[in-house]
């Protein structure tokens, strides 16, 4: 499982023109865009859940936890692609659509039973994701193996 995690001072994901999850404006968030594989579990996804609502990005070397911030949790299948050889990404290494969606969902219900609000897109949807990526603060989650 991948991780990618943005400091924000907003957020929103909207399909079909409606929004569905937001972080409002000046209140410093984290958006995280989760990438399934296919050895992924359960327990991956509690372990990242908890390393992103301990993570020090936030202003003052805080985490979300220590300030109870929100945050937006995107499915991201695109995180997997093999850019390799050639022109066109591979996705082999992605998790399809039945393994990877309860497990972003186990990653979002992780993050809640912690403590988090949490926001979250529609798998497998269309989702047009606006963000202000505040500092900008990018960072990449995953797990030693």
């Amino acid at each position: 499982m991948r991780v990618l995690v943005q400091r924000v001072s907003s957020a929103r994901v909207r399909v079909d023109g409606r929004v569905i999850g937001a972080i409002e404006p000046d209140a410093q968030g984290l958006v995280a865009l989760v990438g399934v594989t296919h050895d992924d579990d359960p327990a991956i996804a509690a372990k990242l859940a908890a390393k992103l609502w301990q993570l020090r990005i936030l202003d003052g070397e805080r985490s979300a936890a220590d300030i109870a911030a929100p945050v937006l949790v995107i499915s991201q299948f695109t995180l997997y692609a093999n850019t390799a050889k050639g022109r066109r990404p591979a996705w082999n290494a992605a998790a399809p659509g039945p393994v990877a969606e309860p497990l972003v969902a186990a990653f979002a219900d992780a993050l809640r039973g912690l403590g988090a609000e949490v926001a979250t897109g529609a798998f497998g949807a269309h989702m047009q994701v606006e963000l202000v990526n505040d500092g900008p603060v990018t960072v990449l989650l995953e797990l030693e193996n």
